[in-house]
């Protein structure tokens, strides 16, 4: 696995944080929930990538 992964999946999960910090302290709860939601599908996204791949490398070893 890159480890190169793991620190974008950490920098989204740290820049999403803050930024729903940001915005509930700023009283706009609605776009905090919602720019939470954008970084989790975007890490989703990737990790299904994975997956898929990883599936993908199992039937070609296994000839499938």
């Amino acid at each position: 696995m890159d480890v190169d992964l793991i620190f974008r999946i950490a920098g989204v999960g740290i820049l999403t944080a803050v930024l729903h910090t940001v915005l509930k302290q700023a009283g706009k709860d609605e776009q905090g929930q919602l720019v939470t939601l954008a970084g989790v599908s975007l890490v989703l996204f990737w990790v299904i990538q994975l997956i898929a791949n990883l599936f993908d490398q199992v039937r070609y070893v296994f000839q499938l």
